[in-house]
């Protein structure tokens, strides 16, 4: 069962923090508020999030700050930070936030849909990258645990299991290549792009070990008959 993704909204004003769950809701994911740049950095200590949409002017710690901070974590580097700004202070302003670590920049008021878009492509490639891991973890416990209470029968120890490996990682490199298409098809930011094509290669070398755990077996499952 896929858990829902989480999805950090921090902003010090109660009525934009209600506005961008309104907006948000469609996608049916785990919306989570924090109202200062601290609280927002607790939440981060215990959670895993897809994406982080984070305004820029705060009393106290600022946009730009909350941001340093979570950039020098290794548990939340990779985050991805969409900052919400009212104000535009012009090109210097704007590269700021690219320098602080942010993955897009958008002045209000925002365009709901556009917001929406953006925000479900980074849930998406979290969802994927959280399959990888559950495939790749489930691949390790095979190799490791050898016959014992991972074996699902005797009869079709590791060939069965390998074929069941092979079918699930197949269903997410199947997914991640229609990703990458719709990401290429919206011109999508640079960072998605980069971060699926991150995702593509993981998968890649999931599936070379995988096959070389079939002796003369190739990439598909149908060529073991031929031995």
């Amino acid at each position: 069962m896929v858990q829902k993704a989480k999805i950090l909204l921090v902003d010090d004003r109660p009525e934009n923090l209600l506005a961008l769950e309104a907006i948000l809701s469609a996608l049916d994911q785990t919306l989570v508020r924090a109202s200062s740049g601290e609280e927002a950095l607790k939440a981060l200590l215990t959670d895993d999030f897809a994406v982080i949409l984070l305004d820029v002017q705060m009393p106290g710690m600022d946009g730009f700050e909350t941001a340093a901070h979570i950039k020098r974590r290794e548990r939340t580097r990779d985050i991805p930070i969409i900052f919400l700004t009212a104000i535009n202070h012009g090109p210097h302003h704007t590269f700021r936030g690219y320098a602080a670590g942010a993955v897009d920049y958008i002045s209000k008021p925002f365009d709901p849909w556009v917001l929406r878009a953006k925000v479900s492509v980074f849930v998406e490639l979290y969802m994927k990258n959280c399959q990888l891991r559950e495939q790749a973890a489930l691949l390790r416990l095979q190799l490791e645990g050898g016959g014992g209470k991972a074996a699902v029968g005797d009869a079709k120890e590791p060939a069965g299991l390998l074929a069941e490996l092979s079918a699930r990682l197949a269903a997410v490199e199947e997914q991640a290549e229609a990703l990458s298409k719709q990401l290429d098809d919206e011109s999508a930011d640079a960072a998605a792009v980069a971060t699926a094509a991150h995702l593509e290669r993981k998968l890649t070398g999931l599936r070379r070990a995988l096959d070389a755990l079939e002796p003369g077996t190739g990439p598909s499952p149908s060529v073991s008959s031929q031995n």
